[in-house]
């Protein structure tokens, strides 16, 4: 493949600032107009995975990791120019998991039956989030279930009131990643009888109707599997696009369809095989033992409705079995023409282009329809056909001012942390929700959606922009704000530098007040970009193929060697706080430029 942009020598990163970015102020302004897809084409017939997709450029393969994982290293570059996109993708697709949220939450002492009550917390959740995707090493694996988190949405503080709810969203986590390579309809099963997705959605304990009492089975997990997970509020077509009669959408579901979909999602409770333990803090309060939070809920027959059930043209007969008719509803959905272009178009949105043309997601949703093989629902096809498709590895996106995304604070941060090999120093990884303080909040968190529509809906259109008129969608823009902005800078100016500041890092605990240990804690590792203090041309060209897969433009990479020239001059400190602030900075002037924002 040709590349934009000649091949240049990279390295690692910092933090710290003498002067402010004031590259940023103009950042959202500019990338306002530079984010979005394309218009419409005819679908082929055929689907677009390829073998043939291999990088002749370095930044060609920078460009293809960034969209498949978290980062791009040196050797991951490398490997993929020697390996080509399909191949490599086939080996780190077949690497079985690390180890899950779960298991890692455990071996931390999180499940300790104790004066510290953890059965009842759930920010530990936060940490292992954090953890995963910043550290685990299977990044492909973990970027796919991060995206598949933004559809298939549970937040943490959704799940607060069961037992152990930090362990409840780890094995939700733990089903995504297991599954992200897995079949849709496998994970779409398991989704639904987590405990962590009947808590947030009240599958967990819906009861059948009771005509004395007028009670009517809710409604929740029915309405949102369909709006939600599975086939949208639209009939589409294949393409994406809205079918249409005399001019008009038509609806994919009726109240109806919710209603009665409803009665199959009822009768399910928490799987209490391993029993309770009488707390130690008030022995009349009885919890549940840790592991039922990975187990599947089980069905009660007493509280299922065995009414006859009528949904999106199936039938469910009078008088049958939960798990039949669970089985009846989930096999509905799963087949209804409409999963493979809505769930396609989101993943296409989460991972390379916020506004994908038709033609895209077509091509995707032939791949989910169809393998190759004959088999629905193969989710290694439908992301390898993603990250290997033209309009996602060929140049001409680049120049392209409707394609691309605006990257997530999140996956901002958890490319940082893996480009900068960032480590834990006392293990403990303890990262909260960074959305507490206006002045310095990220703004996202990973599995900390704020409800079931995620952080942001994927039809969204940012109002009084260049997109607007278009009706280009850029979901990510819903975060974008002056205050959002500004905090994301300073919440770069603190970790930067030194590395995330952690109280009391030794410990499981988080004590409320300050400790003699508080400190930097997730600490980046800058050796590479401190060998080149004193010559920014070679720091920002390694910084641009790292963080930005050379999509900084020669005036901006200009502009930032420039200032750092004279910011030479003045700075004749060569002590390693100096150096580390000066490979900081570095580091904030590219993750602060439009440029590197909108991801191309």
């Amino acid at each position: 493949m040709a590349e934009v942009v000649s091949d240049i020598e990279v390295e690692e990163k910092p933090r710290g600032l003498p002067f402010k970015a004031t590259t940023t102020a103009a950042a959202v302004a500019s990338f306002l107009a530079a984010c979005g897809g394309g218009g419409g084409s005819s679908v082929p017939a055929t689907p677009p995975v390829s073998d043939k997709v291999t990088f002749a450029k370095d930044y060609a393969a920078a460009r293809f990791l960034q969209h498949a994982q978290f980062s791009s290293s040196e050797a991951e570059i490398a490997a993929v120019k020697s390996m080509g996109a399909s191949a490599w993708l086939d080996a780190q697709m077949s690497l079985p998991s690390s180890t899950g949220g779960w298991d890692w939450l455990k071996a931390r002492g999180y499940s300790a039956i104790d004066s510290n009550k953890f059965y009842e917390m759930d920010y530990h959740a936060n940490y292992m989030a954090w953890y995963q995707i910043m550290a685990s090493p299977d990044g492909v694996r973990r970027r796919m279930a991060l995206a598949l988190s933004e559809f298939f949405v549970v937040g943490i503080s959704g799940v607060s009131t069961l037992n152990w709810p930090q362990f409840a969203m780890a094995h939700y986590w733990d089903i995504l990643c297991n599954n992200a390579f897995g079949n849709y309809r496998q994970l779409l099963e398991e989704v639904t009888l987590s405990i962590a997705m009947g808590e947030f959605l009240n599958t967990l304990g819906n009861q059948k109707e009771d005509l004395a009492t007028g009670r009517l089975p809710d409604e929740n997990y029915a309405r949102e599997v369909m709006q939600l997970f599975t086939i949208g509020l639209q009939q589409l077509n294949i393409d994406g696009t809205a079918v249409k009669v005399n001019g008009a959408p038509v609806d994919s579901f009726t109240q109806a369809d919710v209603s009665n979909l409803a009665r199959v999602f009822t009768g399910y409770q928490a799987d209490d095989t391993e029993g309770y333990f009488d707390s130690v803090v008030a022995p009349s309060y009885r919890v549940r033992n840790v592991g039922y939070t990975r187990r599947p809920m089980v069905l009660n027959a007493n509280r299922h409705s065995k009414l006859e059930a009528h949904f999106l043209g199936a039938m469910v007969p009078a008088g049958t079995e939960g798990k039949a008719a669970l089985k009846t509803a989930l096999d509905t959905l799963f087949q209804h023409a409409n999963v493979g272009p809505f769930f396609s178009r989101q993943m296409i949105q989460r991972l390379v282009c916020s506004n994908p043309s038709t033609a895209y997601v077509g091509r995707v949703a032939v791949a989910f329809n169809n393998n190759g093989k004959g088999v629905r629902g193969d989710l290694a096809a439908v992301f390898k056909a993603i990250l290997t498709d033209a309009e996602a590895t060929q140049d001409a996106g680049l120049s392209n001012t409707n394609f691309g995304k605006l990257r997530e604070p999140m996956v901002r941060v958890a490319q940082w942390a893996r480009t900068f090999e960032a480590k834990s120093l006392k293990g403990t990884w303890k990262i909260g929700n960074p959305n507490y303080s206006a002045i310095d909040a990220l703004g996202q968190s990973p599995l900390q959606a704020p409800s079931v529509f995620n952080f942001f809906r994927p039809g969204y259109v940012p109002p009084n922009t260049a997109l607007a008129p278009l009706q280009y969608t850029a979901p990510e823009f819903q975060l974008v704000n002056e205050s959002t902005t500004a905090s994301y800078v300073n919440y770069l100016e603190n970790i930067l530098y030194q590395g995330m500041w952690v109280r009391a890092p030794e410990l499981i605990t988080s004590p409320e007040n300050p400790t003699a240990t508080d400190g930097p804690d997730i600490v980046p590792n800058y050796s590479a970009e401190l060998a080149l203090v004193g010559n920014p041309q070679a720091l920002f060209n390694r910084l641009n193929m790292l963080l930005c897969a050379g999509q900084l433009s020669e005036a901006s990479v200009n502009d930032m060697v420039t200032l750092f020239v004279t910011y030479d001059q003045s700075n004749t400190s060569s002590s390693d706080n100096s150096k580390r602030s000066y490979v900081a900075k570095a580091i904030m002037f590219v993750m602060c430029c439009s440029e590197y924002l909108v991801q191309k």
